[in-house]
């Protein structure tokens, strides 16, 4: 418990909490908690020594910046894993170590292990935000490439459309291309095509009165029975019925 605000505890987590802030533990009825409880005072470590280190605020030294500037809080979860988890548990240590044995110098070992402690924790927090930043650009990525596709497919939905020449053109595997259009659009590319071609059908039947095998042509189906049949399931009736209810053409022109 932490100011107000609860969280699930799990082996690896990591706060940092400021002199005054409330927080308590609450643990199940049979349950253990093992903490490695690191209390220290805001003076161990000097700014203009962090300074001479490099260390400014300007970079993503997070939970360094409070040093720097005591009136900067940083709080957040951090939960470590594997090699991380054990070279944080390794400094830790290595300062109790220090601390319990009192050897000349224990002083300064222990600013300089906090000092990488810190240092560690925010440049781990640095690639967890990272991550999650990559994945939003990612993202991003893949909705431009998704429109630049789509705006390709209705430039030249006439033309004889295939999954290796999107994939030469745009740069990209056939697998990926299904699976972006599928994740994104919840559609494979053909689906987008029929689709694409079925809106321009329709507007070709109700602004005219060319035949429907010519319609069925002009975007990008040479059998007009498959047009049919593909318009007949996405309308639910049939290219010449479309056109009788929308009011326009010549029942003479219907095929």
């Amino acid at each position: 418990m932490f100011e107000g605000n609860e969280y699930e505890i799990r082996s690896g987590d990591v706060f940092i909490i400021n002199p005054g802030e409330v927080h308590t533990y609450k643990i199940k009825p049979g349950k253990e908690l093992e903490i490695i409880n690191c209390l220290f005072m805001s003076d161990l470590i000097q700014g203009n020594m962090l300074l001479e280190l490099g260390i400014s605020q300007s970079m993503d030294y997070f939970y360094v910046h409070p040093f720097l500037d005591k009136r900067e809080r940083f709080h957040s979860q951090l939960n470590l894993r594997g090699q991380e988890a054990a070279h944080v548990l390794f400094l830790l240590e290595a300062m109790m170590n220090e601390y319990d044995n009192r050897r000349r110098g224990c002083e300064t070992l222990i600013r300089l292990q906090m000092v990488e402690l810190l240092v560690l924790l925010s440049r781990y927090y640095s690639q967890r935000d990272g991550q999650a930043v990559r994945g939003a650009v990612r993202s991003n990525e893949r909705r431009l490439l998704i429109r630049r596709i789509c705006g390709y497919l209705e430039r030249y939905y006439d033309k004889k459309l295939s999954i290796p020449d999107l994939c030469k053109l745009f740069n990209i595997s056939s697998r990926q291309l299904n699976r972006i259009f599928k994740e994104e659009l919840n559609m494979t590319v053909f689906d987008m095509i029929h689709q694409i071609r079925i809106e321009r059908a329709k507007h070709l039947l109700a602004e005219t009165e060319e035949k429907v095998i010519v319609i069925a042509g002009k975007v990008g189906y040479e059998d007009p029975a498959f047009f049919s049949r593909l318009f007949q399931r996405s309308l639910g009736c049939s290219p010449g019925k479309y056109r009788v209810a929308s009011g326009s053409g010549k029942a003479g022109a219907v095929r």
